[in-house]
């Protein structure tokens, strides 16, 4: 299941190598901790809550509020593993641009050096859909460029990748995290932080499932059909969200990849979403023409509920929520009294915990 989402000023440029150095050093420590108080799952839990993701990125002295406290915190945390991934029982895979292409060659390899107790293909198809999710399935303007996979031996896994909207200026972050998936296509959100909310395509919402049913439906279709209710769509004097939506969808573009959707007879959504060139387009034109031809609506809320973290001391995004924040706080601080770092490092490190308040 999907387990959050943050909404990010997108910021350009990198931690200097003075503070990556330390932030690779105390997430060393604070992933040992965790590792041996509660386990490899604990940890991947842990990343997998924005809420306490966006506290480690401020422990660790990066910007607090910035789209680049995602790339360097998982960077650090994939530096800091670098070695001691046998050892710990935890494999990271992917990161930004070209990184997150490399996901699934970085899973077999692991699945090559260790005993993983479940099939690299399962985690190489739990790490591609859930960016499909997200690029696709979720048309909400962002665009996937970073993907973060980490796994455990067990098969556990959890996912923190962001999208780019360059537009507004913002980047948005998505947390997924396997224990809790009962569904890749039906409400995947248990917490969705954003200071931002517009129009978006969710067609993972519930409210959505008649119109995914019809779209795995018409994708079984031949491909002139539906490539002729395209350019129908796109002469009709639509609402303005559709209008919107259907300037530019291409119908011969579209028919293409229908072609290949109408061989292979997806059974159902999920199958849909996950098949090779079916891209947003394809789902949009879909998802149209199913509450168009057929009345069955798909969902156009923003599924963005909560601001991205715990507010600030200034008031922005919002006061302080002290419950949540002693919370994560609890957690850290346990951490790093008993890491192995020196304790001029522990004392800087406490101190800045206090310095949130």
């Amino acid at each position: 299941m999907k387990t959050g989402q943050a909404d990010l000023p997108l910021h350009y440029g990198k931690a200097p190598p003075w503070l990556f150095e330390r932030m690779i050093r105390l997430s060393r420590g604070i992933i040992e901790f965790l590792i041996e108080e509660r386990g490899p799952l604990f940890l991947l839990s842990r990343l997998s809550d924005p809420y306490w993701f966006q506290s480690l990125g401020c422990v660790l002295g990066f910007d607090w509020h910035s789209s680049g406290v995602t790339t360097t915190t998982c960077g650090a945390i994939k530096e800091a593993l670098k070695g001691r991934e046998l050892e710990f029982g935890i494999f990271p895979a992917g990161g930004k641009g070209a990184a997150s292409r490399k996901t699934p060659s970085e899973i077999e390899a692991w699945a090559e050096k260790s005993d993983l107790k479940c099939s690299p293909k399962s985690l190489t198809q739990a790490s591609r859909v859930s960016a499909k999710v997200d690029n696709n399935a979720l048309q909400d303007g962002y665009q996937i460029y970073h993907h973060f996979f980490i796994f455990d031996r067990e098969g556990n896994w959890a996912v923190v990748q962001q999208g780019m909207n360059e537009e507004n200026g913002y980047a948005r972050r998505y947390h997924w995290f396997s224990k809790k998936v009962t569904d890749f296509v039906e409400e995947p959100h248990t917490a969705i932080c954003c200071d931002l909310r517009g129009d978006a395509l969710n067609l993972v919402s519930a409210e959505s499932r008649k119109n995914r049913e019809v779209c795995a439906q018409l994708s079984r279709e031949r491909p002139d059909k539906i490539s002729g209710e395209i350019r129908r769509m796109k002469e009709l004097s639509l609402p303005r969200a559709h209008q919107l939506k259907v300037s530019d969808l291409k119908p011969a573009s579209i028919e293409r990849v229908l072609l290949l959707t109408y061989e292979r007879q997806p059974e159902d959504f999920y199958h849909l979403l996950a098949m090779p060139r079916v891209g947003a387009k394809t789902l949009r034109a879909l998802s149209l023409i199913a509450e168009l031809v057929y009345g069955t609506p798909a969902s156009w809320d923003d599924p963005a509920r909560y601001s991205f973290a715990h507010g600030g001391k200034d008031g922005y995004p919002y006061p302080v929520d002290r419950e949540t924040y002693d919370q994560s706080i609890e957690i850290l601080e346990k951490a790093l009294l008993r890491m192995k770092l020196s304790s001029s490092e522990r004392e800087n490190a406490l101190r800045r915990l206090a310095n949130l308040f």
